[in-house]
């Protein structure tokens, strides 16, 4: 079938929107009708050469839509109602067996080649093959997804909501609820107020923390900060040693856990030196592979800090966003307030260019 789509060419290049063809599904996978998708800096990253990502390809991770048509032996009926997410799993590796099924040992190489579960693409355009983005391929007016990239919605969810579950979402709150394990009374710190922090921010509150300290350069990334729970917010000193000190400030002597949200090296050794006693530092990302993190040595057995590594928040998305969105529901979880944009497809570079915006939270983009 053809399809509108952003297309990718090369690294540098703008998105050029145009007719793609997208084969049928195979075994086990979905063929997805988009409502809506998110646009997120991981995306922007692949854009502009910093993930190293195969070209030309549609890219986009975050969406929700409707299922159209479903291939052999899949789970899913036409007409269900789903968010997708970009860490599907093969329940048989080492990882997945360890009950790590988000650091899946078959599913990261398979992404990483830009096709699907097998290793092949189901998007081509003018003859020649197309590479699929974190297994979904969101930019587009319908994705051809894995089984396992798929969690059924409730009628009562609501699809542009649903869509930034998928990533920034489950990412900001995973890291808070799976990977840290905030307990109702401990301190926390959000380092940078995008998607992902915004969302880290709400998973503190409604996972009662009683301090939140959001920290950005940008004023207006705070005041939003503000408006989605934080309880104090701390600019930019300038540098870590600084910005730490004001953190520990602002939070009464230091946090528990400090969630570092830029995937910049500098905060990420401010969140760690924010920390009490105890405290752990929670990294995100950080977007530059051959990146260096420095942290004092002497306080790691001295205070017992931590430092842990944290990818979609330590997700499993079947149990993990029906949980979200549940909480959304009783308004624990005010989601509505990520989303500041909603464009056509037709506009994904202004999309884009309003990422540079420090008003801009997240950006949807509208493929009905």
């Amino acid at each position: 079938m053809l399809i509108r789509a952003a297309v990718t060419p090369a690294v540098g290049l703008p998105f050029q929107v145009r007719e793609v063809e997208l084969a049928p599904p195979g075994p086990q996978e979905a063929l997805v009708r988009l409502r809506w998708s998110g646009v997120c800096h991981s995306d922007r990253n692949a854009l502009d050469g910093t993930s190293e990502t195969p070209l030309p390809a549609i890219l986009g991770h975050e969406g929700a839509g409707v299922v159209e048509a479903v291939g052999p032996g899949s789970r899913l009926a036409v007409g269900q109602r789903v968010a997708l997410s970009w860490a599907p799993s093969c329940g048989t590796c080492e990882e997945c067996l360890r009950g790590l099924r988000h650091l899946c040992g078959t599913a990261w190489p398979a992404m990483g080649a830009g096709g699907l579960m097998d290793g092949t693409s189901r998007l081509s355009m003018d003859g020649g093959p197309l590479h699929h983005y974190s297994f979904l391929s969101t930019f587009a007016e319908a994705c051809v997804v894995p089984d396992d990239s798929c969690v059924v919605l409730r009628d009562d969810d609501p699809l542009d909501v649903a869509s930034i579950v998928g990533c920034a979402v489950t990412t900001g709150v995973g890291a808070v609820w799976n990977t840290a394990g905030v307990r109702p009374g401990d301190r926390v710190a959000v380092y940078g107020c995008g998607g992902v922090g915004l969302s880290a921010v709400m998973g503190a509150r409604a996972a009662g923390a009683s301090a939140v300290v959001a920290v950005d350069v940008s004023e207006a990334k705070l005041a939003g900060a503000v408006d989605c729970g934080a309880t104090a917010a701390v600019a930019w000193q300038g540098d870590a040693e600084s910005t730490g000190e004001a953190v520990r400030s602002a939070s009464g002597g230091g946090v528990d856990y400090a969630i570092e949200a830029t995937g910049r090296p500098e905060a990420a050794t401010a969140a760690y030196l924010s920390t009490r006693p105890r405290g752990a530092a929670v990294l995100v990302t950080i977007n530059h592979p051959d990146a260096i993190v420095a942290f004092p040595a002497l306080s790691f057995p001295r205070m017992e800090r931590r430092v842990l590594g944290s990818v979609y928040g330590s997700s499993y998305p079947p149990r993990d966003f029906p949980l979200i969105l549940d909480l959304h529901r009783q308004g624990r979880l005010p989601l509505e307030r990520l989303i500041s944009h909603r464009l056509p497809l037709d506009e994904i570079g202004a999309a884009f260019d309003l990422m540079h915006d420090g008003a801009t939270r997240r950006v949807l983009l509208d493929l009905a």
